[in-house]
C-alpha cells in the first residue's frame, strides 16, 4: 500500500511539470491543464486548431519535459501503414547463409508519440494507430508486438474545412480521451510570444518526470474518489446524447448519433485526473463541467439540421448539460 509520503511525492512532480512546459508555451492554460488530464488519466489527446497556434510545441515541449522516448510523424497523404508500424526486413546470417525475415519496428514504438496533422493522411493509414492506440500492442505477419509503457499519443489535426484533409473515423475518434480545441492567444500573450520566439534566447526545458512516475500518478487516479450520485449523473449525461423518445429536445434536433460507453468511462477517468491534478482525492461536478466538451465533443455525429442551424458539437453539449443536471456529490 502506498504511504502518504509517497503519495506526496508523486503529487508534488505535478506543479513543476506545469512549470516545466511554461518555460517554452506561452499562455494556453486550459490547453494544458486538459494535456495533463489526458496524460494523468491514461488516454490519448487530440489537438485541434489552425496552424501556427503552437499545437506542436506544447507537445514537443511535453516530450521534453518527460523523460520517456518521444517520437514525432509526420503524417502526409503518402505516408503508408509501414511507415508507422514498422515492417519485416530479410536477414542473412553470413556463417550459414540463411536468410530470415526480422521486424523492424516503426516510430510507434516509443512513450510519447507526436502524430502530427493526422488528418492530412489517408483514412487507411490513419486506422494503422487504432490498435496501437487502444490495445498498446501492434500486430504484424500474425504476430502481436507489446509497445513500450506509458504509451501515449498526441495527435494534431487542421480544422476539417481547410484543403487536403480527411476526416477521422468515428472508431478512431472515439479512441482519443479528450478533443482539446486550441484557440488564437489573447493580445498579450501573443506580444509575449513574438518577443520571446525572435530573440536569441532559446527556451531550456527541464527534464521533470519520468515513466515510472507517469505510470505510478496514472494508478493512482484510479483511486480518485468518485461519488455514485456523480457517477449516476455521468451515466445519465452520456445516455441523453443519443437521439430517441426521452432524449432532450436539442438532443433529438442536432444529433445523429450519440456517445457511446467509452464516452462515460473516458468522463469518470478525466474527472478523477482533473482532482489529482488540483491535488485533491475526490472528484467533484465542477470536474466534469470543466471536462465534459473535450470528452463528448468528437464523440457526437451532428444531423444536417444542426448544420444547417451552424450549431456545434460544444453548443450541443452546452445545451446537454442544460437538460440533464449533475448531482453536486
Amino acid at each position: 500500500m502506498t504511504t502518504d509520503a509517497t503519495l506526496q511525492s508523486q503529487l508534488a512532480r505535478i506543479q513543476p511539470l506545469r512549470e516545466a512546459i511554461g518555460q517554452a508555451v506561452v499562455g494556453q492554460s486550459q490547453v494544458v491543464e486538459q494535456l495533463l488530464v489526458a496524460l494523468l488519466a491514461g488516454g490519448h489527446c487530440l489537438l485541434e486548431g489552425v496552424p501556427g497556434l503552437g499545437k506542436t510545441l506544447l507537445v514537443r515541449t511535453l516530450g521534453q519535459a518527460l523523460d520517456l522516448r518521444f517520437r514525432r510523424i509526420q503524417f502526409t497523404p503518402d505516408l503508408m501503414p509501414s511507415d508507422i508500424l514498422g515492417t519485416e526486413i530479410l536477414e542473412e546470417d553470413h556463417g550459414t547463409g540463411h536468410r530470415h525475415f526480422k521486424f523492424q519496428p516503426g516510430p510507434v514504438f516509443t512513450n510519447l508519440l507526436l502524430a502530427d496533422e493526422l488528418n492530412r493522411t489517408p483514412p487507411k493509414t490513419q486506422a494503422a494507430l487504432l490498435e496501437a492506440m487502444q490495445e498498446h500492442t501492434v500486430s504484424y505477419a500474425g504476430v502481436t508486438h507489446a509497445l513500450p509503457e506509458p504509451f501515449f499519443v498526441l495527435a494534431t489535426q487542421n480544422p476539417l474545412e481547410q484543403a487536403g484533409t480527411y476526416p477521422l473515423p468515428e472508431a478512431q475518434l472515439d479512441r482519443f480521451l479528450l478533443h482539446v480545441r486550441v484557440d488564437y492567444p489573447s493580445e498579450a500573450e501573443e506580444r509575449d510570444i513574438i518577443a520571446q520566439t525572435t530573440g536569441s534566447a532559446r527556451a531550456d526545458v527541464p527534464r521533470v518526470m519520468a515513466g515510472e512516475d507517469v505510470l505510478a500518478l496514472q494508478a493512482r487516479v484510479r483511486e480518485v474518489h468518485l461519488g455514485q450520485g456523480l457517477l449516476e449523473s455521468i451515466t445519465r449525461l452520456v445516455r441523453a446524447t443519443r437521439p430517441g423518445p426521452g432524449a432532450p429536445e436539442a438532443i433529438n434536433a442536432w444529433v445523429k448519433w450519440g456517445a457511446g460507453p467509452r464516452a462515460g468511462q473516458s468522463l469518470v477517468l478525466a474527472a478523477k485526473a482533473r482532482a489529482l491534478l488540483h491535488g485533491r482525492f475526490a472528484a467533484t461536478r465542477e470536474d466534469v463541467l470543466a471536462l465534459a466538451a473535450p470528452v463528448l465533443r468528437h464523440r457526437l455525429l451532428l444531423s444536417f439540421t444542426a448544420e444547417a442551424e451552424q450549431r456545434s458539437a460544444d453548443d450541443v453539449v452546452a445545451a446537454l448539460l442544460q437538460a440533464v443536471p449533475l448531482s453536486s456529490d
